[in-house]
């Protein structure tokens, strides 16, 4: 049948655009930049530090390290005399993109309603724009887990028992599809405390209650916890049978599947010994993988937690101790003692503003006892081994995702500047309120 002029025109218009388009893409691809630090100081955390080295970044990957790297024809130098290149940093807790101005609500989307959100993704509700992003990035900070209900300086304690799933992200990118490491690495649990006194924000004052109560209450959380997995499990026997007529589709009960599958893991908010231990407890009985978060009483419980091989997010070092009683420097010794009891930990910020921090807190740590080695290892290689990000992320090898710093210095001294930054492959502006707000005043005009 002979098509009618005007769609064989069309036609022809398609093939002449698809000749004209896709070799301009695939050349567009072939100019993809390299770039080539030279004469720098190569920390790979993979192997020996590397005291003059080359390190290759093409199509967004680590294209080659070592002493003696061939520089790829038409890469752009960077000459690395003097500097130090670094993994990028990794910031295991934060609110990133989810919270922004805490008094303003219409920034807040951190935690949503109800004790029980297992089907909430963090990475959906992200905002690329946010002004922490590139205060943080500043720091040195290239990538960091964005954790619903996660509590935190930035959230005011508003949690929720399963909080949802954090995500991975780059902290760069236009969109959240540019800036996604991983969709989902674990889901967030906040193990019920036994409180015997809470404060009610609506008279500002303490309220009292008999341990029978707290307990009896403590109780009840953790049998609809069970629940919840249960009808998980006899959901994911459902989604395995039959057609998608044979059953009522339930987004949460589907987001448990894996956890109860020990697929995902989830992480347990818990700072008291008594309730780590329960914790794990539980997570022993129900078969689910833990990471534990907070652990501010971690030391009590190290022997156990290093039997069960469960990894702990520290909070930051730089805090009050917990109780009233305990030493001053409690939290900047329990990195040490975990350290030699051989328990794998990182350090987290838990929330936004003070994310830029990262480095120091593992700094302080070092000067109560934590090799420096395991300090750095704490805020690159480990948080990407607890969850399953380590093949893409935490050293400086072949092949893995170009997300590392340019140096002037320890990243973990608060002085050292960074002088370029990498993620994806790609140089990253240093640029952020913070520094545009220096500036300003800095050269304001002097008073006549």
């Amino acid at each position: 049948m002979k098509l009618p002029i005007s769609q064989r025109r069309f036609l022809c218009l398609v093939c002449f655009l698809t000749l004209l388009y896709f070799p301009q893409a695939t050349n567009a691809q072939d100019k993809t930049p390299a770039y080539a630090i030279t004469h720098a100081k190569i920390f790979t955390l993979s192997g020996a530090t590397i005291d003059d080295g080359t390190i290759v970044i093409q199509n967004g990957k680590i294209a080659n390290v070592g002493a003696a790297v061939e520089v790829p024809v038409g890469a752009q130098v960077i000459d690395g005399q003097g500097l130090q290149v670094y993994p990028g940093l990794f910031d295991p807790i934060t609110q990133m993109g989810l919270r922004e101005i805490g008094a303003v609500n219409a920034t807040v989307d951190s935690a949503e309603t109800g004790a029980f959100n297992p089907d909430v993704v963090a990475s959906e509700a992200v905002l690329p724009s946010s002004e922490h992003i590139p205060v943080t990035r500043a720091a040195g900070i290239t990538e960091v887990l964005a954790v619903p209900a996660s509590g935190g300086m930035d959230s005011e304690g508003v949690t929720g028992i399963l909080g949802g799933q954090a995500s991975a992200i780059h902290l760069s990118g236009w969109t959240i599809n540019d800036m996604l490491l991983k969709k989902s690495v674990a889901m967030v649990l906040n193990w019920p405390e036994i409180e015997t006194h809470t404060f009610d924000f609506s008279t500002f004052s303490r309220k009292e209650k008999s341990f029978a109560d707290a307990k009896q209450e403590y109780e009840k959380q953790v049998d609809e916890l069970t629940d919840w997995l249960d009808r998980a499990r006899h959901y994911a026997v459902a989604l395995g049978h039959g057609g998608a007529t044979d059953y009522q589709r339930d987004l949460k009960l589907e987001a448990l599947v894996p956890v109860t599958r020990g697929e995902l893991p989830v992480l347990v908010f818990a700072d008291k010994a008594r309730d780590i231990r329960n914790a794990v407890e539980f997570c022993e009985k129900q078969k689910l993988k833990m990471i534990l978060a907070g652990g501010a009483e971690a030391y009590k419980v190290k022997d156990l937690l290093r039997s069960k091989s469960i990894p702990v997010i520290l909070g930051p070092t730089l805090t009050l101790p917990r109780e009233e009683d305990d030493p001053y420097d409690r939290l900047l010794t329990q990195p040490a003692e975990l350290a030699a009891a051989g328990l794998k930990f990182a350090f987290g910020s838990f929330d936004n503003s003070f994310s830029r921090r990262l480095g120091q807190q593992a700094a302080n740590a070092v000067a109560y006892g934590l090799p420096y080695d395991e300090a750095l290892k704490a805020v690159t290689l480990y948080p990407a081994q607890i969850f399953g990000l380590a093949d893409q992320v935490g050293t400086l090898e072949s092949g893995k995702i170009a997300n590392l710093i340019v140096t002037k210095g320890d990243p973990l001294e608060l002085t050292t500047e960074v002088r370029y930054l990498f993620i994806k492959g790609q140089p990253t502006s240093l640029d952020n309120k913070h520094k545009a707000l220096y500036e300003k005043y800095l050269n304001r005009p002097k008073a006549q």
